[in-house]
C-alpha cells in the first residue's frame, strides 16, 4: 500500500504541474503497480509450478521486497514439511525448526501460526500417523450450521435431529 500511495502522490504532483507521468518499467516491462497486482497470486503457488514469466516477475518483486520472500519461504518451508514428511518424530523436528525460523524472521501473523501449533502440536502431529484431518467433520458441522439458520433456530430438539437424519444420513 505504501508503494501504491508513494506513486499516486507522483502522479498528483506530475498533474498540479501539468506534465505527463510516465512510471518506471521493470525488465519484465511492468510497472511497480502491474508488479504488485501481477504478483499477488504468485505467491500462493510453489516456485515449480509458476511460468517463466512468474519466476521473473518474483525476482523482481523479492529484489524490491525482501520481506516478502522471506515469508514465501516460510509459507514453502511449512507446505513442504506437511506434503514432504511421513514419520511423525522427523515432522516434530522439521516443524520445530521452522518455529525457530518464524521467530527469527519476527513476522506477527507467522507468530500467532507458531504459538497456535506450539500450543496443538501434539494433535497436529497426528495427521502424519495416517494423514487423515477433520475436515470431513468441519464440514459436515457446518452443513448443520446453514441448515439451522435456514429455519432461524431449532424449537423441538426431536424434530430437528429427526429431520438432520433423513436429510444427511
Amino acid at each position: 500500500m505504501e508503494a501504491l500511495d508513494k506513486e499516486n502522490d507522483v502522479i498528483e504532483k506530475a498533474q498540479c504541474q501539468s506534465l505527463k507521468y510516465t512510471p518506471k518499467l521493470f525488465k519484465n516491462g511492468d510497472t511497480l503497480k502491474q508488479l504488485l497486482a501481477r504478483s499477488r497470486y504468485l505467491l500462493y503457488k510453489t516456485s515449480s509450478k509458476c511460468t517463466k514469466n512468474q519466476t521473473d516477475r518474483a525476482k523482481i518483486l523479492f529484489e524490491l521486497y525482501p520481506d516478502i520472500e522471506k515469508a514465501y519461504q516460510l509459507c514453502q518451508n511449512l507446505s513442504w514439511i506437511y506434503n514432504q514428511t511421513k514419520d511423525k518424530t522427523l515432522a516434530l523436528i522439521r516443524l520445530a525448526k521452522w518455529d525457530e525460523k518464524v521467530r527469527q524472521a519476527q513476522f506477527k501473523s507467522f507468530n500467532s501460526i507458531a504459538r497456535t501449533m506450539s500450543i496443538h502440536y501434539k494433535n497436529i502431529l497426528n495427521y502424519f500417523d495416517n494423514r487423515s484431518t477433520n475436515a470431513s467433520a468441519e464440514s459436515f458441522n457446518a452443513k448443520i450450521k446453514a441448515f439451522r439458520a435456514q429455519f432461524r433456530g431449532i424449537r423441538n430438539n426431536e424434530f430437528f435431529l429427526f429431520r438432520l437424519t433423513n436429510i444427511y444420513a
